[in-house]
């Protein structure tokens, strides 16, 4: 059961009833109506998944992430979550299970998952040779520096539901 109140975006006010109208307005998800106890917490989300639509790595490449990370924190409501994106974002029902699992078939695809699954074991402390795998499969500075930040977006979601213990509204992923 959720330890935070629930706010409906027909209920908001203010700044969160204009994230709820704007940048989630069609992703009125309970984590978000959980996160907007807090405008500050909600803009993190918004400000942080908005500009990584920016960034180097794909929509399918941030997904792979999220979907490792997540299964690595054991966050049910993200593996829900990025399960039902990821594939709306090119991914695979199996590749989503691959990403979740560390060991993707796509050989570029698996050198990022593995890289951010280096970042979360050394807790940031990856060796030359984490980043030189990384970048031998095509990656660049950019990707290195966009794939921390993805790590560090799924890292915020991941805990904030283990803290809130956020029900998923997605359909549930395949059991792994």
């Amino acid at each position: 059961m959720p330890r935070l109140n629930k706010i409906e975006p027909a209920h908001a006010s203010g700044r969160v009833k204009e994230i709820f109208e704007g940048p989630l307005k069609s992703a009125q998800k309970n984590i978000f109506k959980h996160m907007a106890n807090s405008t500050a917490a909600l803009e993190v989300y918004v400000a942080m998944s908005g500009a990584l639509k920016h960034s180097s790595l794909s929509d399918k490449e941030r997904e792979a992430i999220q979907l490792a990370i997540g299964q690595a924190n054991n966050c049910h409501y993200c593996i829900d979550a990025h399960t039902a994106i990821g594939k709306m974002s090119g991914l695979t029902e199996a590749q989503t299970i691959e990403a979740r699992k560390g060991r993707m078939s796509d050989p570029k695809l698996h050198a990022l998952v593995r890289f951010a699954l280096a970042i979360q074991e050394k807790k940031g402390f990856v060796s030359d040779a984490d980043v030189a795998a990384f970048k031998q499969a095509g990656y660049t500075d950019a990707s290195v520096a966009d794939a921390v930040a993805c790590y560090a977006l799924a890292l915020y979601t991941n805990y904030f539901n283990h803290v809130n213990e956020t029900e998923s509204d997605f359909p549930a992923a395949p059991k792994i």
